[in-house]
C-alpha cells in the first residue's frame, strides 16, 4: 500500500518515530540503524511496509531498501514476527546478518534479542539461498568459500581463538588492504567488531 514516506522527522524515540507528510504525521516502528541515522527536525524518505492484523495497522520504516528488503525476507520465514525481525536487524546490518547465515553461524544470530538456538537455525536453513535479498552481489550466493576469506589467514586464526565466529572474524577482516601486517589486520578487525553489537 505505501511504497515509502518523505517528509519531516517530527518525534524519535526508542524504537519508533513520527515522520509528517503534508500536515499527516505516521508513526513507524523502526530498527535501531535506522533511527541512529535520522534526527528530529530533518527531511527524510522512509520505505515502509505496512503489516494488517486483525486488530491494528503497523507501519514499519526504514532508511534503505537492503532494510526493508531484509526485513520482509526475515517475517517471510516461519516464526519470524515483525517485532522479531526488527530485533535482528537492530542488532545487525542486512550484510552482516547475510554473512552469519551464508556461514551457517546460528550462534552469533542469536545475539538478537529475543532471538534463540531453534529459531537461528531456521533462519540459516530457510535463508541459506536468499542471500542477494540481503544486499549482497547477485552472484554472493553462489560464491565458493574462498572468495570470502581473508588472504591472511593468521588473523582469521587469530580472531577464532579468541572466541569470535568465523562468519563474524571473516566480516570484520573484509576490506583490508593485502600489503597490511597480520597484526594491523587484528587490530582492524577488533575495531570493527567493536561496533557490530
Amino acid at each position: 500500500m505505501f511504497y515509502s514516506l518523505t517528509g519531516q522527522i517530527i518525534h524519535i524515540e526508542e524504537s519508533a518515530l513520527a515522520i509528517e507528510c503534508h500536515g499527516v504525521a505516521f508513526a513507524c516502528a523502526a530498527t535501531a540503524h535506522t533511527l541512529r541515522e535520522l534526527k528530529p527536525g530533518e527531511r527524510a524518505t522512509l520505505y515502509t511496509h505496512l503489516n494488517v492484523r486483525e486488530d491494528a495497522l503497523e507501519l514499519f520504516g526504514f532508511a534503505t531498501r537492503a532494510e526493508l528488503g531484509c526485513f520482509r525476507l526475515l517475517i517471510a520465514v516461519t516464526g519470524v514476527g515483525p517485532k522479531a525481525a526488527l530485533a535482528l536487524l537492530s542488532a545487525f546490518t542486512p550484510e552482516q546478518l547475510g554473512y552469519f547465515v551464508a556461514a551457517g553461524d546460528a550462534k552469533s544470530i542469536t545475539r538478537a534479542q529475543g532471538v534463540g538456538p531453534k529459531l537461528a537455525q531456521r533462519l540459516v536453513l530457510e535463508l541459506k539461498d536468499k542471500l542477494p535479498g540481503f544486499g549482497h552481489g547477485p552472484q554472493a550466493g553462489n560464491a565458493p568459500a574462498s572468495a570470502i576469506l581473508p588472504p591472511d589467514s593468521e588473523a582469521l586464526a587469530a580472531l577464532l581463538a579468541l572466541g569470535y565466529q568465523q562468519a563474524e572474524a571473516l566480516l570484520a577482516l573484509r576490506g583490508m588492504d593485502d600489503a597490511a601486517t597480520t597484526q594491523e589486520k587484528i587490530r582492524h578487525a577488533l575495531k570493527n567488531l567493536g561496533g557490530m553489537g
